[in-house]
């Protein structure tokens, strides 16, 4: 590890401990910000102090009731603006595509510090804007969902259940949605067929132009388990620390579904998609296998929500089916019911931009916030309160994260329809190193 990637050890898994979070932990209802640690090196200071411990057992600045000696305890023990500092330091020495990466990275763990601050009354409060620049790189900005809605009521009077209105438009979706209820009790066995669907799609969509080393990197290594009464819809845990015997990388993962989710079974097909094959599990996947080729550096290896790679990472998600599926535009995908999940999915995640929006940009009441995901983003009851409520309002992914997904999913679908595949999936996924939602647009347009 070099000095940038032990001040990016230092800072990220600081924040993540500041904010209660467990990188370590196999479970999603323990990590938080740090999305993985794989690279086999030593934990830092800021995982193992006796602070940190305490930290993670009472949540951090994240928690109902905030240990306020716990947290002013860590904060003796670890210096986070020498952290964030030191990494901007060692940005500008590096120079290049991995200097910028890492200058942006920065950038967002400073926000999140600072965000922590204004949780614990010992600084200003940090504006919605700086929050959404930081994790996106755009200027915050409400959701459209008309044209996404019209081609729903579309598709949806095809199959037998037409819509005159908003309100007939919501019972035409939700009958549509009860007439192809995915089973949780056979959740297992259903994805792993919808995994091997996918994951042939991507052998002959996707792998072909990636470096052939990339082929030989399981895609999909991944165990679904249904999990009761979370906070979320659903987790994607890449781990990614087991070894065969000649000490290469299993590209482990796990996904704890919620066991009360609602969801159609064409919208499961988008979650694979979008959380195994050819999204995340293959997204981090790749860049371990990267990694350990020496091909990017460390920063790679403890992958960070709220960041603008984060915001590629979910474009990329967003974009998983129609990329296994070799196509650019969803009218493009073979069935249509397909179509209309892939629609509905894209819909609830510019419910998501929507209530961060909402809550952030505008301050509206959460009950407000749930009606108009609701009726006008077409999401399920249980949804429209998980996002205008535990999601929405958290004061750190309600202003960072959820603007997130509609940023990344547009971007990338701009430059699928703008470049060739030989061009743009190798930048994506991190070929020419690690990059971001800024910086991969800039190695697209020849900019560094």
């Amino acid at each position: 590890m070099d000095a940038a990637g032990r001040y990016c050890a230092d800072a990220v898994i600081g924040i993540d401990t500041l904010w209660g979070g467990d990188v370590m932990c196999p479970s999603g209802t323990g990590r938080f910000i740090a999305d993985s640690w794989f690279s086999d090196d030593p934990l830092p200071l800021a995982y193992t102090t006796s602070g940190a411990a305490k930290l993670r057992e009472t949540g951090g600045v994240g928690a109902k009731q905030i240990d306020r000696a716990a947290v002013a305890a860590y904060l003796k023990e670890i210096d986070f603006p020498a952290a964030i500092e030191g990494l901007k330091a060692e940005a500008l020495k590096l120079g290049g595509l991995r200097a910028r990466y890492l200058a942006g990275l920065a950038g967002s763990l400073q926000v999140m510090f600072d965000l922590a601050m204004e949780m614990l009354g010992q600084g200003e409060a940090v504006p919605y804007e700086r929050c959404v620049l930081a994790s996106t790189g755009c200027a915050p900005e409400p959701s459209q969902p008309r044209g996404k809605r019209e081609r729903v009521a579309e598709l949806l009077s095809r199959a037998g259940h037409s819509s005159h209105d908003d309100r007939s438009l919501l019972a035409a979706v939700d009958a549509w949605r009860n007439e192809r209820v995915t089973p949780m009790a056979s959740v297992r066995t259903i994805s792993a067929a919808v995994i091997a669907y996918f994951d042939q799609l991507s052998a002959k969509h996707l792998s072909p132009y990636l470096p052939s080393e990339l082929s030989k990197v399981p895609r999909a290594n991944i165990d679904f388990m249904p999990i009761k009464d979370a906070w979320f819809s659903g987790s994607m845990n890449y781990v990614g620390r087991a070894r065969n015997a000649d000490a290469s990388p299993q590209y482990e993962a796990t996904y704890e579904i919620n066991a009360s989710l609602q969801i159609s079974v064409p919208e499961f097909y988008q979650l694979i998609s979008h959380e195994v094959v050819p999204g995340h599990v293959t997204t981090f996947a790749y860049l371990q296998n990267l990694y350990v080729r020496g091909l990017a550096g460390f920063e790679s290896t403890v992958l960070t929500m709220n960041t603008r790679a984060a915001a590629l990472f979910e474009g990329i998600a967003n974009n998983a089916i129609l990329i296994a599926h070799g196509v650019t535009e969803l009218v493009q995908l073979p069935d249509e019911d397909m179509q209309i999940g892939a629609l509905l999915a894209l819909l609830q995640d510019d419910a998501k931009n929507q209530s961060s929006y909402l809550t952030w940009g505008e301050g509206r009441p959460q009950s407000e916030v749930a009606e108009v995901l609701r009726n006008e983003f077409l999401v399920t009851p249980e949804r429209a309160d998980k996002l205008s409520g535990a999601w929405g309002r958290h004061p750190l992914l309600g202003r960072m994260y959820l603007p997130a997904y509609r940023t990344g999913t547009e971007k990338v679908a701009e430059w699928r329809r703008k470049y060739s595949a030989e061009k743009v999936l190798p930048v994506i996924y991190g070929c020419a190193g690690i990059v971001d939602l800024c910086t991969a647009e800039q190695v697209l347009e020849g900019r560094v």
